[in-house]
């Protein structure tokens, strides 16, 4: 009986040892590493890309919903000061943080479902599914931060005395207006965010595969990265422009005295009172300006992001 147990004792010292966790455990634990790396990535990439241009930013919203901007930027500088251009800003970061942090993760997400169905598993993904994983991942966090936006824009546009911090918006526009209204130009923003997030991705995701063929170097230098992300964000946003005034419109009627309801309607009235290039495309000069460096800040961000915390991760592994 002691000598079985003994047995049984050396067979479990000299044996194998089981591991501590399953393979399923494993790759578990490693998703899960990934999509916080994502998640972070993509929000410091947000955070970073839109401090950089918040003054551009919001000289275009007012662009957009004013018919003499350059007045109403002159007045706000000589009134409230230069830095009165980054007002709205903490309200920017407060969308574009989770917008960003959710974008790129369900980008990486997307990509690898894609991947697996079509059998391009680490791959770069062929081109309709590279273009529909970006088109999927904008309205993703689109849809999730929409609320976030409209806040934004109406911060952007009014005076300082109107409102006086993101809540007070929340409940004005809840109590004057109705809930509704948060969701107003909710569908010309999915409309156009399709077009841009999936033009975006996909011409990012193009020339880096392009330069990889070409140069025989897998990872771009920075400055190559922000010019791929330069050349996305023109087309991108070239592209999906008029929604983006139409989207604004809408958003900004409650202060502006407008009623647009409708995307038609919205598109009908603009043209109709400053005709198609300077009504739908009021303001796209300034967004040739801010738009590829915004995407060219961001895409580079995150990607520097993703390998600096991948280094870190294998170190520590």
């Amino acid at each position: 009986m002691g000598s079985g147990v003994q047995e049984q004792r050396a067979s479990l010292t000299q044996g194998e040892v089981l591991p501590l966790a399953s393979s399923s455990q494993s790759e578990g634990l490693k998703q899960t590493r990934s999509v916080i790396n994502s998640l972070f990535s993509g929000a410091l990439a947000g955070a970073v890309a839109k401090t950089a241009v918040a003054p551009l930013d919001r000289t275009k919203i007012i662009f957009q919903g004013k018919l003499e901007a350059y007045r109403l930027i002159y007045r706000t500088y000589l009134k409230e000061g230069f830095f009165s251009l980054w007002r709205g800003n903490s309200a920017t970061m407060v969308r574009v943080i989770p917008y960003a942090a959710i974008q790129f993760c369900a980008h990486e997400q997307y990509k690898a479902v894609l991947g697996g169905y079509y059998g391009f598993q680490g791959n770069v993904l062929p081109p309709v599914p590279r273009l529909l994983a970006g088109s999927m991942a904008g309205t993703t966090a689109a849809m999730m931060t929409y609320p976030l936006d409209m806040v934004r824009a109406r911060m952007a546009v009014t005076p300082k005395e109107m409102y006086s911090n993101i809540l007070h918006v929340f409940v004005r526009i809840s109590r004057e207006e109705g809930m509704k209204t948060l969701y107003r130009g909710f569908t010309p923003t999915i409309l156009g965010v399709a077009p841009y997030a999936g033009l975006s991705f996909f011409t990012y995701e193009t020339l880096k595969k392009l330069h990889a063929e070409h140069s025989g170097r897998q990872q771009p230098y920075s400055y190559e990265r922000l010019a791929f992300g330069a050349c996305a964000g023109l087309i991108g946003q070239s592209a999906s422009y008029p929604l983006d005034v139409v989207r604004r419109r809408m958003q900004t009627a409650g202060v502006t005295g407008h009623t647009y309801r409708t995307i038609l309607g919205t598109m009908r009235e603009i043209v109709s009172e400053e005709g198609v290039i300077r009504g739908l495309y009021k303001g796209l000069s300034m967004n040739w300006v801010k738009g590829p460096i915004a995407v060219g800040i961001s895409f580079t961000t995150f990607d520097l992001t993703q390998i600096l915390l991948k280094k870190g991760l294998s170190r520590c592994l």
